[in-house]
């Protein structure tokens, strides 16, 4: 059972508590490292598939040594990105100042899910 901050009888009015915040917008560092890695992985297939390249060799062969490299090499240039664009977000983040309310009642409409 949760206690109300501000513990009272039913007639007290509830006094509101303020706090300062920070918000700002940090990516989603998944998205962009399977991203990184993604753009890679075509920069393999463009390597192996189009460009001429010698004889010996097989393409597939060229383009699994490729994906290694470069699917890497993109994973790690998307974790790069992100930590500038995190880097950055930190720089624009803005304080605000919240305040609690009270626990109401739900609406009659959200009650019958309309």
């Amino acid at each position: 059972m949760s206690t109300p901050e501000n513990p009272g009888t039913a007639g007290q009015q509830h006094v509101p508590e303020r706090r300062e915040i920070t918000v700002r917008r940090a990516p989603k560092y998944v998205p962009i490292l399977v991203l990184g890695g993604l753009l890679g992985f075509g920069v393999a297939a463009f390597l192996a598939y189009g460009l001429p390249g010698d004889e010996s060799y097989d393409a597939s062969a060229v383009f699994g040594f490729f994906m290694i490299l470069c699917g890497a090499g993109g994973v790690i240039v998307g974790g790069l990105a992100a930590l500038i664009l995190d880097r950055l977000s930190v720089r624009r983040a803005k304080r605000a100042v919240v305040e609690s309310v009270p626990d109401s009642v739900p609406d009659a409409e959200d009650q019958h899910g309309a």
